[in-house]
């Protein structure tokens, strides 16, 4: 342990601690992060407060995460140019007719901009302006609208290409390749259990339906949206056919979208530019800000073996792999609540990662049971970001909306464990298209 002072147990006391009690005076995530290692710098004779900048540094000096902004970039660009608009005439047209028509639309349109910007908050926001007055002037109830806005935008950290991913893969050492495949599946799955569950409240509740569209209606709308839904086959198909890196397949979908929103669709000015700019820089920060803090506090956890000290108990239970899964997940959605996905993943991911190894379990698999399993924090308290921005575009409280969001939640519980009793549900894609991603 390097001729350390402090004991591993006691490190994770310090570090821990002054983590937690800095969130409980309000500090934000990522500022706590970082603050939290200064002590033990402090006290270790052979560590000084500038590690902290280093590790940080150190983070940030990273192509893969390039691909962060660039992919936020790109959502804002397809928001501003009129892309978005086009995509909900193409919901509208294929699940209208459904019981709880807005609603299903809420989940359909949240899929099509989940293969476009990986961001759930920038989905949350988007959706939450499109569709929460649209189905309080319908009838629906607000806690309803609320729940489903929220659940629906964890399908971009899901389905690819999730920023999640790649930020798992390039700290954890994943294919990131590999991870687009996995999040396909499970995605539709979600996505198919979310529909299900709006049918379901539709009928209980009587929401309104539209008229079913005419097949000329569905074909001009898939018409005027091919251009849009060409961005995630660019991104991922590139990534997979080793015509460019993650990073690479991020400029080019800014590149695109630039594109189709200056020249094809003509909605955008240089004023909705900047704009788009501004905002994906401001998403960006935040997000990498986390990612370099984090990785300070990861880099203390390994200094001290902590991982290593945390897990010698847990390795003696014997719980197999499906066991094994099931405590990961339990790990990841409790940690989910209270600290953001990408500080979870530099963090915790590192720490649990020995067990899957002990057990034969495939990254993949271990990957896409964190992501999913930290998808359920964005909408649970006290986290619960994507919960917040709904809850706050609708102007009514948390809580209010926690009935509703819980309910929603369950089956997508029963979706993540199918994740861990079938690894074949995240490897199936994987396996069939490009073997080399698995171990």
């Amino acid at each position: 342990m390097n001729g350390a002072v402090l004991t591993p147990g006691l490190a994770s006391a310090i570090l821990f601690g002054s983590f937690f009690l800095l969130l409980a005076l309000r500090v934000p995530v990522a500022f706590a992060l970082g603050l939290a290692c200064v002590p033990i710098m402090m006290i270790e004779p052979r560590l000084s407060p500038f590690i902290v900048v280093q590790e940080t540094f150190n983070a940030y000096n990273s192509f893969i995460l390039l691909a962060v902004p660039f992919f936020l970039l790109t959502a804002n660009l397809m928001n501003i140019g009129g892309i978005t608009d086009r995509l909900m005439l193409l919901s509208r047209s294929l699940v209208g007719h459904f019981p709880g028509s807005l609603a299903q639309m809420n989940v359909v349109l949240s899929f099509f901009f989940a293969g476009i910007s990986g961001s759930s908050t920038a989905d949350a926001a988007s959706q939450s302006k499109i569709f929460i007055e649209a189905q309080r002037k319908e009838g629906y109830d607000d806690s309803f609208s609320v729940a489903i806005t929220a659940v629906s935008a964890v399908l971009a950290v899901i389905i690819p290409p999730s920023i999640l991913m790649i930020v798992w893969g390039g700290v954890l050492t994943v294919s990131i390749g590999g991870l687009f495949l996995a999040g396909i599946i499970p995605g539709l799955l979600i996505a198919g259990v979310q529909m299900a569950t709006v049918h379901a409240y539709a009928k209980a509740r009587n929401y309104p339906t539209y008229p079913r569209a005419t097949v000329r209606e569905i074909f001009r709308s898939l018409l005027v949206s091919i251009p849009a839904l060409m961005t995630p086959f660019i991104i991922i198909g590139g990534k997979l056919f080793g015509w460019f890196t993650a990073t690479e397949s991020a400029c080019i979908a800014v590149l695109y979208a630039g594109v189709l929103s200056l020249l094809i669709y003509r909605e955008m000015d240089l004023n909705g530019m900047w704009t788009a700019l501004v905002e994906s820089g401001r998403l960006a920060a935040i997000a990498l800000f986390c990612v370099g803090t984090a990785s300070a506090f990861g880099w203390l956890l390994a200094y001290y073996e902590i991982p290593r000290v945390l897990l010698q108990g847990v390795g003696s239970w014997q719980l197999g792999h499906f066991g094994t899964g099931v405590f990961i997940a339990l790990v990841f959605l409790i940690t989910g609540c209270f600290l953001d996905a990408i500080p979870a993943i530099i963090i915790v991911g590192a720490i649990l990662q020995p067990l899957t190894v002990a057990v034969g379990m495939d990254p993949i698999q271990f990957a896409m049971i964190g992501i999913v399993s930290l998808a359920f924090g964005l909408v649970t308290p006290p986290y619960g970001i994507c919960l917040m921005v709904a809850c706050s575009v609708a102007g009514m409280r948390m809580a209010d909306a926690l009935k509703d969001t819980m309910i929603m939640l369950l089956p997508m519980f029963g979706v993540l464990l199918l994740i861990i009793a079938w690894p074949s549900v995240v490897l199936f894609l994987p396996s069939l298209i490009s073997p080399e991603f698995l171990n």
